[in-house]
């Protein structure tokens, strides 16, 4: 049986690999038009930044490295240029020779990835404008800033790799800017949940033009839709499309977008053709509905599941849920599932709440305290997607609630788990069991709650009562126009001065003593409602609905 790969990087050279332990036999060739076959485009970045110093640490494994331990003909610099389905042959082109020639093929699998968006404006090609995809880019990149020596960048496009750009940039010295046409940083977050990040990455000097588009590049210039900036470097962060033209040159079908359409076992439409990674339409595995989205992890997953079918044993992809984390600086940002705008597209009928959870236990030195934001199906309870912002110990609990996802684990079932627990690392009550106590709370109708974009529409003619449960010291730092103050503590003493006949509204720093505050009130005949989040997340998101000349989407 020979089995020919097109493309490596995550998903060709883990189907390889994983080929080769299922069948010893099997003749095995990778044909890769790059110069390298398997190399950690997720640490590209951090190779400018000068986090990872040397350069061979990129390159995972090499065609001798193949060869020895799986015995893989890997080809690099050798580009197939056309299929024949019907004879089963690959035309390939040697880069280095010029020379074209044909191979057999019993099974085929196309892993070509995904190519970087270059928008279609003037001066969009020129010398100083950069993407990042491959190591050559990223060599391209760090001679330019060696021998150019650049003093400012500008990055296009706000997402996880556009975010990772401007720090390592900023660490390589440079005065950074990102450029973003929507209303924030980094997709898979709520507008709410990024606040934070805004806040932070401008307090480590980069500069944010949200809301705002290149439309042309001309030398150190670069006009946007509002205003334009100096810079000396411009990297292009704005999204890949599937490279899949030799696939659709062949009669493989494709979805709208160019994505090559498999069932979960990985097969294209045409006999004995497999289809992985970047260049492939998934599914959405909380919404079922046909999905592009291109990460490592799913890729590997993904090439592993070829290979088992091509080797005769029964294995398919169950769907992507979009898990994601990012490190900017010494923050940690992590997604997975669906945000709000997402669920909203489903028709999902959906719930949310937020909670501000220390890292571990307070009394342990070190300890910071992250943002924690979680959307649940109201019908089936079943949790669809979660966001956390914060520095210490996020991956471990957002990787907790991705599991939760893959599981199907209701809101409430997060109450319940059992998970590690000593001082140094975390709390009796974890965050992520924070979360199930405060949803069972609500699905159980002991809390209602509001939220910070009703805050604005809450009436002041009296017909309710707005109360503010923090600290008189915390209110002098700041609160929200129409609030009486009672602090928590006192709160029984001065029950009389609220009136019965009226509903409370009530915020605390968290949503926390607001809780409380509330269980105080209803157990006194009270109407209650808690502001999910408290101060902290609608302080965060109104100062970045406030600050000059951007006023963000959902305050409009």
């Amino acid at each position: 049986m020979k089995t020919i790969i097109i493309g490596g990087v995550a998903g060709g050279a883990s189907a390889a690999a994983r080929l080769r332990r299922l069948d010893e036999n099997a003749e095995i060739i990778i044909l890769e038009r790059g110069e390298y076959v398997s190399f950690a485009n997720c640490g590209l970045p951090y190779y400018i930044g000068g986090t990872i110093t040397n350069r061979n640490a990129l390159t995972l494994q090499t065609p001798e490295s193949f060869k020895a331990r799986f015995h893989i003909d890997v080809r690099v610099q050798n580009e197939a240029v056309k299929i024949d389905p019907t004879a089963q042959t690959v035309t390939v082109k040697n880069l280095v020779s010029g020379d074209t020639y044909q191979e057999q093929y019993d099974h085929l699998i196309l892993s070509p990835g995904a190519e970087p968006i270059k928008p279609n404006i003037s001066g969009i090609d020129s010398n100083n404008v950069f993407t990042l995809r491959t190591i050559p880019d990223t060599l391209n990149i760090q001679e330019y800033i060696e021998t150019a020596k650049p003093k400012s960048a500008v990055v296009v496009g706000g997402g996880y790799i556009g975010v990772e750009m401007a720090e390592n940039l900023t660490e390589a010295g440079l005065d950074v800017a990102i450029v973003e046409l929507a209303d924030h940083l980094i997709a898979p977050l709520d507008f709410d949940m990024a606040a934070d990040v805004h806040q932070y990455i401008k307090e480590k000097g980069i500069e944010l033009y949200l809301n705002n588009g290149v439309t042309a590049i001309s030398g150190n210039r670069v006009m946007l839709q509002n205003g334009e900036i100096e810079s000396d470097c411009i990297i292009l962060s704005v999204g890949v499309r599937p490279e899949t033209a030799l696939a659709q040159e062949c009669g493989i079908a494709t979805n709208a977008r160019g994505c090559i359409i498999v069932d979960p076992q990985m097969r294209t439409n045409l006999p004995h053709i497999y289809a992985v990674g970047d260049a492939v339409e998934v599914k959405d595995f909380i919404t079922k509905s046909p999905a592009f989205i291109p990460l490592a992890g799913p890729a590997n997953k993904q090439g592993r599941i070829a290979a088992d079918n091509i080797a005769g044993f029964s294995s398919g992809y169950t769907g992507t849920q979009g898990s994601a984390i990012l490190k900017l600086f010494d923050m940690t940002v992590a997604t997975t599932g669906l945000n709000e705008k997402s669920a909203a597209a489903a028709g999902i009928d959906y719930d949310k709440t937020y909670t501000y959870s220390a890292s571990h236990a307070s009394y342990y030195p070190g300890g910071t305290n992250m943002s924690l934001k979680v959307l649940w199906d109201k019908k089936t309870l079943h949790i669809i997607g979660a966001q956390i912002v914060g520095f210490d110990g996020v991956d471990k609990r957002l990787d907790v609630l991705a599991s939760a996802i893959r599981f199907g684990a209701k809101i409430t079932d997060l109450a319940t788990l059992e998970l590690c627990y000593a001082p140094p690392f975390g709390s009796a009550k974890d965050p992520v069991n924070m979360l199930g106590f405060v949803a069972e709370n609500i699905v159980t109708g002991k809390i209602k709650q509001f939220f910070w974009h009703d805050v604005e529409t809450l009436p002041r003619d009296g017909s309710v009562t707005l109360l503010d449960v923090r600290t008189v010291t915390e209110v002098r730092r700041g609160k929200i126009d129409g609030f009486i103050n009672i602090p928590l503590d006192s709160l029984r003493e001065h029950l009389s001065e609220l009136p019965k006949d009226k509903p409370v509204y009530v915020h605390c720093h968290s949503g926390l003593r607001s809780y409380i505050a509330c269980r105080i009130l209803a157990g006194n005949g009270y109407d209650c409602y808690n502001l999910a989040g408290g101060w902290r997340l609608y302080e965060s998101v109104m100062h970045e609905c406030t600050v000059p000349e951007y006023i963000c989407t959902e305050c409009k």
